[in-house]
């Protein structure tokens, strides 16, 4: 069997070792023969590292390390370039004084050995003056691979001032390629996000995006074809060790957990971070999610709880998906480039299109609502975890009273500093629970009579579920409270009566049933179930 090259991005060292390399050559060809400034937008831990070296490796003039790849049989010359790689995930970002510092330190590193006499306090000027004695020396034109440009904006986004400050210096830096057009054979950027480009790609306003584009939908990713061209072996061993009955079914798990990634909304790809880590250490396990969430995506959802409910099932337009901007930013657009949501479907008619969302599999679907309801309760990963596992026995007894004493330690984790005094706050994680436990959980669904909250089907039953948030002073007396909540109770029955929220499952076959949550804070939860 190939070797596994899981964390190993350079191209040259998973040919020359004997990894498993899955052809993206037939990609690397268009690339170089039908532009010359490229964006690609895709989640960490994807293949844009690997993609760019192996573009780098395309322009290094050693035609048989393609050997037996697309690329090799093709009118591609293999003609040698000069190449300058940046990876910004390498490069120093606390402020936007050290950030330049950094750029202009790996810029010196590479005029240093090329015997190049150049000198600036800008590293603007460093990297244009870079540019034009490589093409003077080698009389060629020059090829510019930068991979995660928008990481010294990520990394900051938890300090807003920061962040802009560093967006200012990559404004700058980035906005010189467009002068160094006559010396430039190739630009090509990587990264997460979509910041607009107004405010990051202002002087560099050529490139051809092809995040979004279906001829690029596959650049990044394992197809599903490629799963059995590619890792049989690795698949019938994995079986062979965990005493699977056959293949097949282990190939079904794996692609329940690793696959469903999709840009164009007809092809599926397989995380191939994931799919290697699973092979490597032969268990099934949310790898991807478990190698970093950032910090700034989970604050943004506890700063908008409502957002959160907005996940399933999300219609957005191109435009919508196409940028992020550092000062008004939304859930949505930054979970599909994260890699926490993915498209579904495409609607191209009537123009613009519209993309349909959702997340794309069970690897982020539970590790993400974990995650979700560890981060909005402050509760450890670990009681978190337990409590899931105690909800999903309870539910399958249709034990309500023990369901309510779980989602009540839940609450009462909040720290009174996070206390949000907001039905939504609550409703998300609710929502979060139930969605991992698997349950078909939809949250405000829009019928004739207004907005329901929420509702839950089981095999035999629908929940139709009110919420509902009491503002109670802390020295409230008992019966003014209890006699507070038995009216919140009794609204919210007769809010779903007399909306007719139930009407839409009565031709269902199940018996519905009408349940009110009332909150009054922290681990004070009452339900009635009628």
């Amino acid at each position: 069997m190939k070797k596994l090259p899981l964390g190993v991005q350079n191209f040259r060292k998973i040919v020359e070792g004997d990894y498993v390399y899955v052809d993206k050559t037939n990609y690397v060809y268009d690339i170089i023969n039908k532009a010359s400034y490229y964006f690609l937008s895709r989640p960490r831990r994807f293949g844009k590292s690997l993609l760019l070296d192996t573009i780098a490796e395309a322009f290094s003039g050693d035609k048989e390390l393609f050997k037996g790849l697309y690329i090799y049989d093709t009118d591609y010359s293999f003609e040698r370039h000069p190449v300058i790689r940046l990876d910004m995930s390498n490069i120093v970002n606390r402020t936007s004084d050290t950030l330049e510092s950094a750029l202009r330190e790996a810029l010196l590193k590479q005029i240093n050995s090329e015997g190049f006499d150049i000198s600036s306090s800008l590293s603007s000027d460093l990297f244009k003056n870079l540019i034009m004695e490589l093409h003077e020396k080698y009389g060629k034109r020059v090829v510019v691979l930068i991979d995660e440009y928008d990481k010294p904006m990520l990394d900051q986004l938890n300090n807003i001032e920061v962040a802009e400050a560093n967006r200012d210096v990559l404004r700058d830096f980035y906005g010189i390629l467009k002068s160094m057009d006559p010396h430039l054979q190739l630009t090509f950027l990587t990264g997460v996000t979509k910041f607009t480009k107004t405010s990051v790609f202002s002087g560099l306003n050529n490139l051809l995006d092809i995040t979004l584009m279906e001829d690029y939908a596959n650049v990044c990713g394992i197809e599903v074809d490629a799963l059995d061209c590619y890792f049989s072996e690795h698949i019938d061993d994995l079986a062979s060790q965990k005493n699977f009955k056959c293949s097949s079914s282990l190939r079904d798990e794996i692609l329940a957990w690793y696959d469903g990634y999709s840009w164009d909304g007809e092809t599926k790809l397989i995380n191939p971070f994931s799919l290697l880590s699973l092979f490597m250490k032969k268990r099934i396990y949310s790898f991807w999610y478990a190698s970093g969430t950032p910090s700034f995506l989970i604050k943004l959802l506890k700063d908008k709880p409502s957002s959160y409910m907005d996940l399933d099932d999300l219609d957005m337009s191109e435009s919508a998906l196409d940028s992020v901007d550092i000062r008004k930013m939304s859930a949505a657009p930054l979970l599909f480039q994260a890699g926490y949501l993915t498209v579904e479907s495409v609607n191209y008619d009537p123009p613009p299109a519209y993309y349909k969302l959702r997340m794309p599999n069970l690897e982020v679907k539970e590790a993400f609502n974990l995650n979700i309801i560890s981060e909005f309760t402050e509760s450890d990963y670990a009681f978190t975890e337990s409590s899931y596992r105690k909800l999903k026995q309870l539910l399958q007894s249709g034990n309500l009273e023990g369901i309510l004493s779980i989602l009540k330690s839940l609450f009462a984790s909040i720290p009174h500093q996070l206390h949000v005094n907001r039905e939504a706050y609550y409703h998300s994680i609710f929502y979060a629970i139930m969605t991992i436990l698997g349950f078909d959980i939809e949250a405000e669904i829009s019928v004739s009579g207004g907005r329901i909250d929420a509702t839950l089907e089981l095999a035999d039953n629908v929940y139709v579920m009110e919420f509902k948030y009491l503002d109670c002073p802390v020295d409230v007396s008992a019966d003014v409270k209890r006699n507070a909540i038995d009216k919140a109770l009794d609204a919210g029955m007769a809010q779903i009566v007399g909306k007719g929220y139930a009407n839409k499952f009565k031709n269902s076959n199940k018996t519905v049933r009408r349940a009110v949550l009332v909150f009054t804070g922290r681990d004070e939860i009452e339900m009635r179930v009628e």
